[in-house]
């Protein structure tokens, strides 16, 4: 098959597989060959089979054209993920900057800054939001390995009621920027400018769906927090921080009526159920 790949066209392989008695192989080892190829020799194998008449070989080879149609479709959108990336190819070390947590009643503010190597791809990297839970982790150990550098920097409820939630949100990323193992020389944020940052900086609508480094950011941020406010479960089960995390669910609002508020909950954010409550 080597000398076949150097020397001939993808049809005159298959011709030579026929004759060979490919064709005649049990689906089974086919389906074998297909479960332990790379990408690369996916695409040789439908080519391979392309003509094998026997039902399920068809519906193997259609199941790997599928999968080449989708991972092409997910190539092209990670690539125009990279516009800004691109855009600012200048400047050596770009940081993506997003937040999690500013919306929630309970629980801190986090950030999350990543620098992406610029040629690295990360498959299905995008919004938190979009993603479910399990693809966040996978997403978050793989962003992780791959970074020149990651930071994070979180925000406690009781400097949020201090400050503000902007100002604390400000405070987070900056915190995440000085958290990260080598300085970068820009910053791409997720709709925001930072204050009191030393470096040239572009807020980008939407950032964490149309940049690779602001989603990867947005994960690192949203899992940190999640994660975050599993623990806090474990600690005040009643007011089921585990499932919502401790943003303003009918049961969350409901525990709040019943059990008073905890010492996580932001009490600027609370003011008024608390209030409603005493009436």
């Amino acid at each position: 098959m080597v000398l076949y790949m150097a020397f001939f066209t993808y049809k005159e392989i298959v011709l030579a597989a026929k004759d060979g008695g490919y064709m005649g192989k049990p689906i089974s080892d086919i389906r074998d060959e297909f479960n332990k190829a790379d990408f690369n020799r996916k695409k040789e194998l439908c080519v391979l089979y392309a003509d094998d008449e026997r039902k399920g070989v068809k519906q193997l080879v259609a199941k790997y054209r599928r999968e080449e149609e989708s991972m092409a479709a997910e190539l092209k959108r990670l690539d125009a993920m990279k516009v800004f990336e691109r855009k600012y190819s200048g400047y050596k070390l770009i940081a993506g900057i997003d937040e999690a947590g500013r919306g929630p009643l309970a629980g801190p503010v986090a950030a999350g800054a990543v620098i992406l190597p610029k040629d690295c791809e990360i498959l299905y990297l995008n919004d938190s939001k979009k993603l479910s839970a399990a693809k966040r982790e996978q997403l978050y150990n793989e962003i992780k390995e791959k970074a020149v550098a990651y930071g994070v920097g979180i925000i406690s409820p009781e400097r949020i009621d201090e400050i503000n939630i902007l100002q604390a949100t400000y405070e987070a990323m900056r915190a995440a920027i000085k958290d990260m193992d080598c300085e970068p020389d820009m910053i791409l944020a997720d709709a925001v400018t930072i204050p009191r940052i030393p470096y040239k900086q572009v807020g980008i609508i939407k950032g964490d769906a149309i940049s690779v480094s602001i989603a990867a950011a947005s994960i690192i941020a949203k899992v940190t927090r999640d994660r975050i406010m599993a623990d806090i479960d474990k600690i005040y089960p009643e007011y089921g921080f585990a499932s919502h995390k401790g943003y303003g669910s009918k049961a969350h609002i409901e525990a709040i009526k019943k059990y008073g508020p905890s010492p996580v909950h932001r009490m600027t954010f609370i003011k008024k159920i608390i209030e409603n409550q005493e009436e």
